[in-house]
């Protein structure tokens, strides 16, 4: 019976319990609820348009692992555009390679393209970027990065999509 009565109340306090996870836009629901962006989709519509992995990184602040993204040791030119919405977000002429295993970035296209806010996960305070436009997790912004900025703008490859300097500006479907 004590078994019975302590199994019980076991799975009522699961139940009961919302599913922790280590994103830091599931931490931060304050800040999500009252930062306001101009480009919006429904989470249906984003799982619709962005792969399992974009989803993740882009709408879960998921992280991808390390020197594994498209674009962490890339050199080709262009303007490196937020992968939901379509947004410049950097330039070729500031991607530098920091050793740190994703795409890095000294400079921002325009200023006012991105937000910050801060981020307490993994036991550590970072500075997370999110896309200005559509409010998607991109990466994080350090103050190790080269002059004149002293930025490193750490995006995950996942998050962003390279458009060659005569490409067309995506359209927002």
């Amino acid at each position: 019976m004590y078994l019975k009565i302590c199994l019980l109340a076991a799975s009522v306090a699961v139940a009961g319990c919302r599913a922790q996870t280590n994103s830091p836009a599931d931490r931060n629901t304050a800040t999500n609820s009252t930062m306001n962006f101009p480009f919006h989709r429904t989470e249906a519509e984003w799982r619709k348009i962005l792969t399992p992995e974009q989803y993740h990184v882009l709408r879960e602040a998921g992280t991808e692992a390390a020197f594994t993204g498209k674009y962490w040791n890339t050199t080709d030119s262009g303007a490196y555009r937020c992968a939901a919405c379509g947004a410049v977000l950097f330039t070729s002429g500031d991607k530098f390679e920091s050793g740190c295993g994703w795409p890095s970035f000294s400079d921002l296209a325009t200023k006012g393209v991105v937000v910050e806010r801060t981020d307490d996960s993994l036991g550590m305070r970072r500075t997370e970027v999110l896309c200005a436009n559509c409010g998607s997790h991109l990466g994080h912004v350090f103050d190790d990065g080269p002059a004149p900025t002293g930025l490193r703008y750490c995006i995950n490859s996942a998050s962003i999509t390279l458009a060659g300097t005569n490409a067309p500006a995506k359209p927002s479907p």
